[in-house]
């Protein structure tokens, strides 16, 4: 029973707890991010003017799937494209992006999928610049469909004059047909016998 205890156990143990230390680890690596969260933020703030056009320059660069995640971070997406999250992290390391030099430390020690919660921290923080960049693009693109609609409604109102011009020289010769027509429906329907229900 010993040998059982001292040799089998353990080696089973450390299948079943597979990355365990791993996982305490990077457990510690998120609390610490956590406590330094408010420090990031305020960083965040005061650089906010000067990191703008640095963070659109490199959401640009980076690949469609990175752009998703960017705009809407989820746990299952850090885990598919942990290698494009660990080069857009390095990226904002490049940048001195405020928590990025933390976040990138601990997802390549330990991978994106263990460290999600100060990655979609960041994320969301890269997301606010985005966000207002994507917004200043839809109202442009808002705004040249209202130009291009305005114009487009006055073609077709004059097209609907000319139609209409034309449709009154094509009523003027064809009445003498539509009476007939109308003549003959109330005749067919008196011969009808009533339905009983």
């Amino acid at each position: 029973m010993s040998y059982w205890k001292d040799k089998v156990l353990p080696k089973i143990k450390k299948v079943f707890e597979k990355n365990g230390p791993k996982k305490a680890a990077a457990a510690e690596a998120c609390e610490a991010f956590d406590v330094a969260k408010e420090q990031y933020s305020k960083e965040f703030d005061e650089k906010k003017t000067e990191l703008q056009p640095k963070v659109v320059e490199i959401y640009e660069a980076a690949a469609a799937e990175i752009k998703t995640l960017v705009k809407e971070p989820k746990v299952a997406g850090l885990k598919k494209h942990s290698a494009g999250v660990q080069k857009f992290l390095d990226e904002l390391v490049n940048i001195e992006f405020p928590g990025s030099k933390a976040v990138s430390e601990a997802s390549s020690k330990f991978g994106p999928s263990y460290v999600s919660g100060p990655i979609i921290f960041v994320l969301e923080k890269v997301s606010t610049f985005v966000v207002t960049e994507d917004k200043k693009e839809e109202e442009a693109a808002t705004a040249a469909a209202v130009e291009t609609t305005g114009t487009v409604a006055e073609e077709v109102k004059e097209k609907d004059i000319v139609v209409e011009a034309g449709d009154e020289k094509k009523e003027e010769a064809e009445p003498a047909t539509e009476t007939t027509k109308v003549e003959e429906v109330p005749a067919a329907v008196a011969t009808e016998p009533p339905k009983a229900a």
